[in-house]
């Protein structure tokens, strides 16, 4: 073997065998092969940071047997080349495979390709580079602060902080944006005004306009109504104005999760998932970057393919210039790596996204759409006010033919002249309520992050998905609650009053930070102020840069941030738990005459009934009333809360069904199986409801059990399939046989072949343990 390439995926391997000849051997490093070890065998800290921070590496456990690959593989070969992505963990892996399969990174061919394409592959081959190790230490540099902050104050964290996971220096700036938000959001103050609409007859169609005054009571809106009964409405002005509308840039990392969770719905992760198989097939550009720069060649392959397809009149190369300073302009925005070819993916997903990646480079580099706004204006012979009717007409779509705006259509008015008399034929007054900030989307808080230049192109997705699955935000699902809203009709020459329901503050879909995401937040602006701070995390993104550029020595710029961060790891023993997250006394329950507080557990707020001095009655709990928080919820609420668990009924035959609520939410119990009744109340649920739920439950209990043999031997129905079981060892059930038609003598067989179940090993309680348990009381309020 003369040439071995090695890249870091196993779908990348396969895609650029297909482009190199016989004399090429490609191999796959599974992404990264080694990390800073968690402890080191002479006892010296694996990051030293009195000896210039040096780190000490070790090759990843399940990565063994690939190096091993490798290894035996650098053995035939006359000559390797390292072809890892073109990004800072790309420089990263082949300096490590460098290390480790003791390659001179000097001399070593390095390339790299923007797309994974025959030619790209042939052009890199042609212009190798070696190892850039300023690339290197700047991952490197943030790789060792990532890990220094989360080794040192997540210990803080759990010591301090009720309920805390741990605490890291990029997605802790995230948590603070969510619990600000959510903050804005409880502090917004209400307000309501009547918006106007009539509906006019104007050339045998209906025409909407509005009214541009809002009225503030509902008196007012109701004077003005009657004002109507009796008057003439004729146009004043028909005002007409071209327009025009450009299309956006191709996408960059940031801009791409921002719309495909917008249209798509896709979060992050799933993007950059999606993105990452189109990437390594050779369907798209690299999905890592944040350049709107589209290549010469790209641009003329794009106009060909408009001016084919759409007609010369469509076609308009544009460049687009990035706004990061820290962007690369020698890479290139997202784009197919071949604008003709409408299929990328056989996957329902990745074509969704791959479509959407093809339509918005072929918009940029169209003309723009040409339209023309109309305002009519109509007054009232009446009242000195006036009603303005707002259309829009495309003239030419432009790249709306390709990439169509997400709002929706303005209207199209029909034809009229000034002078023209329109009959009402109705009008109404609206209540329409102020609206609070809203919650971050994970696409709107992608472009939070990249306004406030915390994170890079490779970072959002991780951080996001970091935040949710630590337990400091979740994804909202509720759909909203009903409000009354108050509509004033004037129809027939009369006008009527009617209260309707709208739903108000859905949050499906958006970024909620959790009680503990909150608490968290505190603590850190508390304590930890720089690692929260919005500009002092940008600057550190902008250091990285530095050092990638060969403008910043990595040590100094490491040292600089861990001198004062470490002072503050070192004074955080005088912060008192007990001032974190306190207890608040609530009242007095009026029937014991014991203090209720609301308090934070290990899984959350929660209320306590009792002080935990009171060794003769034990405290009882509940869990927080919904939609309530520590500092907000009220004592008749809590005393609703200590009325469960609530008999509903008894089944059929006489099992007695309680209502309660527990870690997981809102549950029915009978006997000893537990039924989930989210969306509904504990308090309020009715006997003919709980029966409902608990039917479907013994059918789905039911369903799952496809033949019970009677000696221990099953075959259920899993999450992924039908499988048998004897209670220690699970065996699949071969695809030529049916779930149902396995007989005994089969599944014996099946389960004697299958492997042995891993036994968890049992815990044994020691003195320290049986001690740490022991200090885990409830806490009385703070005097």
């Amino acid at each position: 073997m003369k040439n071995l390439v090695i890249v870091e995926s196993p779908a990348k391997a396969k895609t650029i065998e297909k482009y190199l000849g016989s004399d090429f051997k490609v191999l796959s490093s599974i992404g990264h092969i080694r990390s800073i070890a968690k402890k080191t065998k002479d006892g010296t800290p694996p990051i030293d940071v009195k000896d210039g921070f040096k780190t000490i590496y070790e090759i990843d456990s399940e990565k063994k047997k690939t190096v091993a690959e490798l290894r035996k593989a650098l053995k035939v070969a006359e000559t390797v080349w390292l072809a890892t992505d073109e990004d800072r963990e790309g420089e990263a892996i082949a300096w490590h495979l460098c290390e480790v399969l003791k390659l001179d990174p000097t001399a070593t061919k390095r390339i790299v390709f923007h797309e994974i394409t025959k030619n790209a592959i042939t052009e890199a081959i042609k212009h190798p580079r070696t190892v850039d190790m300023s690339l290197v230490q700047a991952q490197q540099a943030r790789q060792i602060l990532d890990r220094l902050v989360g080794f040192e104050l997540s210990p803080v964290v759990w010591q301090k902080v009720p309920g805390g996971k741990s605490a890291g220096r990029v997605q802790s700036p995230a948590v603070r944006l969510l619990v600000e938000r959510e903050r804005e959001i409880t502090a917004f103050e209400g307000s309501t005004t009547f918006k106007v609409v009539a509906e006019f007859e104007a050339a045998g169609m209906p025409m909407k306009a509005e009214l541009p005054k809002r009225f503030k009571t509902e008196p007012e809106a109701q004077a003005f109504l009657q004002t109507l009964l009796n008057a003439t409405f004729s146009v004043s002005d028909v005002m007409t104005s071209p327009s025009v509308r450009n299309p956006g840039p191709p996408f960059t990392t940031s801009t791409l999760q921002q719309e495909a969770n917008s249209r798509l719905g896709f979060s992050a992760k799933a993007t950059m998932s999606s993105a990452q198989k189109l990437y390594q097939e050779g369907k798209i550009t690299y999905m890592r970057t944040d350049s709107v720069n589209l290549g010469d060649e790209a641009k003329n392959a794009a106009a060909s393919y408009i001016t084919g397809a759409f007609g010369p009149q469509y076609s308009q190369i544009r460049s687009f210039k990035t706004k990061s300073a820290s962007a690369q302009e020698a890479h290139e925005a997202i784009r197919p790596t071949d604008i003709g070819s409408e299929r990328g993916s056989s996957n329902e997903y990745d074509q969704k996204l791959y479509d959407l990646i093809r339509r918005r480079t072929l918009a940029s580099q169209m003309s723009p759409a040409k339209l023309e706004k109309t305002v009519v204006t109509i007054v009232i012979s009446t009242n000195s006010e006036h009603f303005e009717a707002k259309g829009e007409v495309i003239l030419f779509d432009g790249f709306l033919k390709v990439y169509g705006g997400s709002k929706k259509d303005a209207d199209i008015l029909p034809a009229v002249s000034s002078g023209d008399i329109l009959p009402l034929k109705t009008a109404n007054a609206r209540q329409i309520f102020a609206r609070p900030p809203s919650r971050y989307s994970e696409g709107s808080l992608v472009k939070k992050l990249e306004d406030l230049g915390i994170g890079r192109p490779s970072t959002y997705a991780t951080i996001i998905n970091t935040v949710q699955v630590r337990g400091y935000a979740e994804k909202g699902e509720a759909e909203g609650t009903p409000r009354d809203v108050i509509v004033l009709n004037l129809v027939n020459n009369a006008v009527t009053r009617e209260v309707v329901q709208e739903k108000t503050g859905s949050d499906r879909g958006k970024l909620i930070p959790t009680p503990g995401g909150e608490v968290l937040s505190d603590f850190l602006t508390d304590h930890f102020e720089k690692i929260v701070d919005y500009d002092f995390t940008a600057r550190v993104e902008q250091e990285f840069d530095l050092i990638a550029d060969g403008k910043l020595e990595r040590n100094a710029m490491l040292q600089e941030f861990y001198t004062p961060f470490h002072n503050l790891i070192e004074q955080s023993s005088d912060i008192k738990r007990s001032d974190v997250a306190q207890a608040r006394e609530i009242g007095l329950d009026p029937k014991s005459g014991k203090p209720i507080l609301a308090r934070f557990g290990r899984f959350g707020p929660m209320l306590q009934l009792g002080l935990a001095e009171d060794e003769s009655d034990k405290p009882r709990f509940a869990p927080m009333p919904a939609n309530t928080k520590i500092d907000t919820v009220t004592l008749e609420q809590a005393l609703v809360a200590f009325t469960l668990p609530r008999v509903v009924g008894e089944t059929t035959d006489g099992v007695t069904i309680k209502a309660n609520v527990g870690r997981f939410g809102p549950y029915i119990q009978i006997d000893k199986l537990f039924v989930s009744i989210k969306p509904l109340d504990p308090h309020t649920i009715t006997i003919e409801q709980a029966l409902e739920l608990y039917a479907a439950k013994l059918k789905i209990e039911a369903e799952k059990n496809i033949t019970d043999f009677g000696d221990g031997l099953k075959v259920l129905n899993g999450r992924y399939g039908p499988y048998i079981t004897d209670g220690v060892k699970n065996a699949k059930i071969p695809k030529d046989i049916e779930p149902k038609a396995v007989t005994h003598e089969q599944a014996k067989e099946l389960i004697a072949a299958a492997p042995a179940g891993k036994k968890r090993p049992i815990r044994k309680t020691t003195k320290s343990t049986a001690v740490k348990r022991s200090k885990k009381r409830p806490i009385s309020p703070k005097k």
